[in-house]
């Protein structure tokens, strides 16, 4: 039986929450001096008695980390509160080598915020619980018959982020996903990178009949490792439990493991409940006073976030919400056209600011993928783009030129100026006259595409166009040619 949206729309309604891991961009970990840095490291080698759970010793919390989930809460217009604690997670799982996971309970770093998601053209809020600070697990390799553990991982600073049941939908899960993912880059306390395992998130999903308030049995789903596998795991749970429902048969609460070769999820576990970790405070930690000073402090220090870049670069650019999007949801890119825009004149900004915008979304990007280079190694810098417009607003070059000088500065690192010059580049014809000329020549000995063109073949002008080009060397303007030849055309169809 196979569950449409129709049916999810009319009968049945969506519950969804998602709990967020993001590993913390620190030097060391959680709660010893070992580096966090173990991503090329032989296994068990950023390790020392604390992260390995050894009897006897004792932590120490990384500040650095406090400061990170705190500013994470306060770009996600959380509360801080004066007081928290950390707290002792008990699990007898292998990836734990002390029988339990510092984490935080009943008195979080932060709670009661919020996120704003677009959707379809519409906002929506969704609650965030809480914003919590807890050290990450060692790390299990399977093989066949036996695991083996790598410790690197273990004590790493792992802020989770807990959202309030209010999505409705896969979608609506995936774009907060996004959204969320977006946030943390641009604070600098996470890498993003889902598929390295540095964010990581867990599902909940529940259904209920439409109209009923009170939620239907949760699952919880692990093992998704992108933004599409998030989406993808949530509709088929959906699904399920729909079917499930619908078949009179009770669904389980428990814990599933996405399955992305198969596109299904599959049961772990039963879920475990609060008072099955049995939390207690955490003895070996003082208790931590968050001073108003301190937290206000880090809220100046926090950065331009994507909705406000977004809405400038739409303002004060002229970008379309398109444009802006894309600029605003690659960082790095984004950085790259500001550092662009920065090295034109000031004059005509808006102007030279979407020609700049063209310029990254289409060339620079265009470029990195086909090159698998990532822009921090671009060899095409802002101001070597810069150089490049320049050259295209003082008519120095075509844009068919300008796209072969990209090319050679994006592979060499010179500056488009110093191509033009080694390649003895002549300006663009700007004689209209001679250019006329050149056109009437290529109509004469074109007659068969003139004639299908006035005919009603518009195709036919392309051609026409190429051969000008070719006649002119590429030092027509393209834009030109096609309205003069268009002209030339329709004057002896008369």
């Amino acid at each position: 039986m196979t569950v449409t949206e129709t049916d999810i729309a009319t009968d049945f309604e969506i519950v969804i929450g998602l709990e967020v891991h993001s590993q913390l961009l620190t030097k060391s970990k959680m709660f010893c001096s070992c580096s966090t840095d173990y991503a090329y490291a032989a296994p068990n080698t950023h390790v020392c008695p604390v992260c390995m759970g050894m009897p006897g010793v004792l932590p120490v919390i990384n500040q650095q980390a406090v400061a990170c989930t705190i500013m994470t809460a306060l770009a996600l217009n959380c509360t801080i509160p004066a007081y928290s604690k950390f707290d002792r997670k008990n699990y007898p799982y292998p990836d734990l080598m002390k029988g339990y996971q510092i984490s935080q309970y009943d008195i979080p770093l932060s709670n009661d915020g919020y996120l704003i998601i677009d959707l379809e053209g519409q906002q929506k809020r969704v609650g965030i619980t809480r914003v919590h600070l807890e050290e990450d697990t060692a790390r299990l390799l399977h093989h066949s018959g036996y695991s083996l553990i790598d410790i690197n991982r273990a004590g790493t600073p792992l802020m989770e982020i807990v959202s309030e049941p209010d999505m409705r939908s896969p979608l609506e899960a995936r774009l907060y996903m996004q959204r969320l993912r977006e946030i943390l880059v641009y604070l600098g306390v996470s890498s993003g990178r889902m598929e390295e395992g540095s964010l990581r998130c867990d599902a909940n999903i529940s259904v209920r009949p439409r109209g009923q308030q009170k939620l239907g049995v949760k699952t919880e789903i692990k093992n998704m490792n992108s933004f599409r596998s998030v989406e993808r795991a949530l509709a088929y749970e959906a699904q399920r439990q729909i079917e499930l429902l619908r078949s009179g048969q009770p669904i389980s609460q428990e814990t599933r493991g996405w399955v992305e070769t198969k596109g299904i999820t599959v049961s772990q576990r039963s879920k475990e409940q609060a008072d099955d970790y049995r939390y207690f405070p955490e003895p070996d930690l003082p208790p931590l006073v968050i001073s108003p000073a301190w937290v206000e402090e880090l809220r100046a220090s926090l950065p331009e976030l994507p909705d406000t870049r977004r809405a400038r670069y739409m303002r004060d650019y002229g970008l379309s919400t398109q444009d802006a999007n894309t600029l605003t949801e690659d960082k790095a890119l984004g950085d790259y056209f500001e550092q662009v825009v920065a090295a034109l004149p000031a004059q005509n900004r808006v102007a030279r600011a979407r020609a700049a915008a063209n310029l990254t979304l289409n060339d620079v990007a265009r470029l990195l993928k086909a090159h698998s280079t990532d822009i921090s190694e671009n060899l095409l810098t802002p101001a070597a783009s810069a150089n490049l417009l320049d050259l295209l607003d003082a008519n120095r070059i075509t844009g068919k030129q300008a796209k072969d000088i990209v090319e050679e500065a994006f592979i060499s690192g010179k500056m488009p100026a110093v191509i033009v010059e080694e390649k003895g580049i002549q300006p663009p014809i700007s004689d209209e006259g001679e250019l006329i000329r050149i056109i009437e020549e290529v109509i004469a000995s074109n007659s068969k595409a003139a004639s299908d063109y006035r005919a009603g073949k518009v195709n036919a002008l392309q051609a026409l166009i190429g051969q000008v080009m070719k006649q002119t060397r590429g030092q027509a303007k393209a834009g030109s040619v096609r309205a003069l030849l268009i002209k030339k055309l329709e004057e002896t169809d008369q």
